[in-house]
């Protein structure tokens, strides 16, 4: 009447002192593999050095001097989506901000201080947003399912729908469809770059920075140019959104006339 659950398994997985120590053995062996793994970022970096040092003996020592990028790059935090790499970039060539889709809120202060302080005491020319396909923030904002804390972080992806969504509906091929949302939620973001008053003030005075928006297509390797024209959309958005009538962009201004 009683199934012995135990019936035929090793001495080792049988209930008892035996079964505990199986798993304490397994253990140390998981630890053992992630420390391995863990040590190997060290020697990697390790060679790394002595192979730049050995191409060019300076080049830690002008890294140390300081920094002078020209872009300053917004993009996913995936692991898959190296910015430098892609862009065939140094480190000291790109200032990088990073997060889940690529979203610039007006409300994050952590892509509000990279942005100001790139565009103000950097003085970037370009700043890039960067999406990419099979993006797994945008996949996850579409579906109907409580994700906890990122809930009002993905709102920000299913506002772009909204603003899309006779467009995004038409498309009938779901995988199309996703990839029509990384480019427009792109859209989006660069438009909420633009918005900022750092941006505004520096490319009234200087010319520049100047916003992109591109997608990496995980597929090929390839960066796509969206081609953003900035001019125009800072042209139409100022009529709600200009943030430059301050005195000391006006003062700017007279002395640099």
């Amino acid at each position: 009447r009683f199934l012995n659950r135990n019936a035929g398994a090793p001495p080792n997985l049988q209930a008892g002192g035996n079964s505990e120590a199986h798993k304490h053995t397994i253990y140390q062996g998981k630890e053992s593999v992630m420390s391995q793994s863990y040590e190997v970022i060290f020697e990697n970096n390790r060679k790394w050095l002595e192979q730049k040092k050995q191409q060019y003996p300076d080049y830690f020592k002008e890294l140390a001097d300081g920094q002078n990028p020209e872009y300053l790059y917004i993009g996913c935090s995936d692991s898959r989506v190296a910015a430098e790499g892609m862009m065939g970039l140094e480190p000291g060539e790109v200032f990088v901000h990073r997060n889940v889709a690529n979203l610039v809120h007006g409300l994050d202060l952590n892509a509000a201080s990279a942005i100001e302080y790139a565009v103000s005491h950097l003085k970037v020319k370009h700043i890039i947003i960067c999406g990419h396909y099979n993006c797994g923030g945008i996949k996850a904002a579409m579906k109907p399912q409580d994700l906890g804390s990122m809930n009002p972080w993905l709102r920000s992806i299913r506002d772009v729908y909204r603003l899309h969504q006779e467009e995004l509906d038409a498309i009938e091929d779901g995988h199309l469809r996703y990839d029509r949302l990384v480019e427009l939620n792109v859209q989006e973001q660069c438009l909420n770059v633009i918005k900022m008053a750092c941006v505004q003030e520096r490319y009234l005075l200087d010319g520049y920075p100047i916003v992109h928006g591109w997608v990496f297509d995980l597929r090929t390797g390839r960066l796509i140019d969206l081609n953003i024209d900035f001019k125009n959309i800072l042209a139409d958005i100022q009529k709600i959104y200009d943030l430059t009538d301050s005195e000391w962009v006006v003062n700017a201004r007279k002395k640099a006339d």
